[in-house]
């Protein structure tokens, strides 16, 4: 029995340690890159071995743990390794450029990217023209900040998201990306 909880809190352990390595990948790679939590989970315990395998080349095998710099190493090349993923997902997936005017641009291919985009079409949010959307509720206003009937946080828009967040409309992930796509215009 006690077999079985140290398996299960291993693959707990090591999908939050994937998770951790993927959104530290996706940080620093600049750009949205909506995807799945277990998409996001895989790249980085990808990342997570071929980072250890190149740490294991450089310390060798007792040499990887021998002190808290190749540690700290060895965690910086995790997070390198999954970035480089990310970036091969990003051009040869999402058919998207890694900078430049199209590396913004929501992706049109890629896992779960259709799901999203129906998400915020649902959410009265255009995913390729977010301001256009945000600017036809406004009135046409070009410059939504500077008059003072609108507010720059965008507060009808992220409460309209909210409520279809809270009425299961729209997933956690699609919340987030929706919130984040706001915070950025």
């Amino acid at each position: 029995m006690q077999t079985r909880t140290v398996s299960f809190a291993a693959l707990i352990s090591n999908l939050v340690f994937g998770l951790a390595i993927g959104g530290a990948a996706r940080f620093a790679v600049p750009g949205p890159d909506p995807m799945p939590m277990w998409l996001t989970a895989t790249l980085g315990l990808l990342g997570s071995m071929l980072g250890g395998l190149v740490s294991l080349a450089l310390y060798g095998s007792h040499g990887v743990t021998a002190n808290r710099a190749h540690v700290f190493v060895t965690l910086l090349l995790e997070i390198a390794a999954a970035a480089v993923l990310l970036i091969l997902y990003r051009r040869f997936v999402q058919h998207r450029p890694i900078s430049g005017p199209g590396a913004e641009k929501f992706p049109d291919r890629g896992v779960g990217i259709e799901r999203m985009r129906e998400g915020f079409r649902r959410a009265g949010i255009d995913p390729d023209d977010p301001m256009g959307s945000i600017q036809s509720r406004l009135g046409g206003q070009k410059h939504p900040a500077k008059t003072p009937e609108a507010h720059p946080d965008h507060g009808d828009e992220l409460e309209r998201l909210k409520e279809l967040h809270d009425e299961g409309v729209l997933t956690d992930d699609e919340y987030a990306a929706a919130r984040e796509r706001l915070r950025r215009y």
